[in-house]
């Protein structure tokens, strides 16, 4: 049976999903607009095109052991070369996200947070990003990859510790063997390495590797995003921004930790080594927002 770490892991077809009304009338569209966003953060993650050419991709949900393949698929589809990519996601696996920050990185996309929606109806309909998303765990490294990175107000970045999967709901009261040390160790050096070679600074890891799986994911401050190199000192100029929504923030939901399906190579790697899991980032506590006044 393999085990894995988790930093934001696949969530469980019957998560909670708790949506905390804000004070405020919210409109039906943004209230729809909330809702279908927090379904599809419980999917693996899957990506759209929106808008002409160099217009912008969305990549919303879980990164899997199938997201770095199915990234290449729709790739393939489309010229991608310098495109934006707009993220909405809770993480997942910790070397399919270094994979896919690669790809992302040697195609010279930018990066944001947001969520794309259609504004208007027929002819007159365009995509808009809503500010209001997240992007938590490794979709923070995934930001990282873009050749320029941007964070509009109303978007929420949130770092968390690596941790066994398996073991994150009840991480203090769990066993580990001196083999499960190694792996945290020997993925968190490669995290490290993807990190400096991206351009993000060694304040983003000692952020994130000190939150621990028991406690709530550490949102990172307007200063903190320009102090790890998260958002780049270019302007994105290519990415409008809709006014921030008023539909209600939801809860974080609660996910269970399920381990991606490593490639095929990594198997062959763990069966000559004897290593048995897969890395994934620890997910956080559900936390409820205060109301606006």
């Amino acid at each position: 049976m393999r085990r894995s770490l988790s930093l934001g892991g696949v969530m469980a077809a019957c998560a909670v999903v708790m949506i905390v009304c804000l004070s405020g009338a919210a409109s039906p569209a943004g209230r729809a607009h909330a809702a279908a966003s927090l379904e599809e953060r419980k999917l693996p993650m899957h990506f759209a095109w929106h808008g002409p050419a160099r217009g912008w991709v969305s990549a919303v949900g879980v990164i899997t052991g199938d997201t770095p393949t199915a990234f290449s698929d729709f790739a393939a589809e489309h010229d991608l070369s310098g495109t934006t990519i707009v993220l909405d996601s809770s993480g997942g696996s910790v070397l399919d996200a270094i994979k896919l920050g690669r790809q992302w990185r040697e195609l010279g996309v930018t990066t944001t947070v947001g969520t794309v929606h259609l504004v208007g109806r027929g002819s007159a309909a365009r995509p808009e990003i809503y500010p209001e998303a997240y992007c938590e765990s490794m979709c923070v490294f995934l930001l990282l990859s873009g050749k320029a990175r941007s964070v509009p107000a109303g978007a929420h970045v949130r770092v968390h510790q690596i941790w066994m999967g398996d073991r994150a709901e009840d991480a203090t009261a769990a066993n580990y063997s001196a083999q499960d040390v190694m792996i945290i160790e020997r993925d968190v050096g490669r995290l490290a390495k993807y990190t400096f070679e991206m351009g993000g600074s060694g304040e983003l890891l000692g952020l994130a590797l000190s939150i621990p799986p028991w406690e709530p994911l550490h949102e990172l401050t307007p200063s903190e995003l320009r102090g790890t190199n998260l958002v780049s000192t270019d302007a994105v100029a290519a990415v409008p921004q809709a006014e921030a929504s008023t539909a209600p923030l939801g809860a974080k939901l609660v996910q269970d930790r399920v381990a991606a399906p490593p490639p095929a190579e990594r198997d062959a790697a763990q069966a000559q080594s004897g290593a048995s899991s897969v890395t994934k980032t620890a997910e956080a506590l559900p936390d409820v927002r205060p109301e606006r006044p």
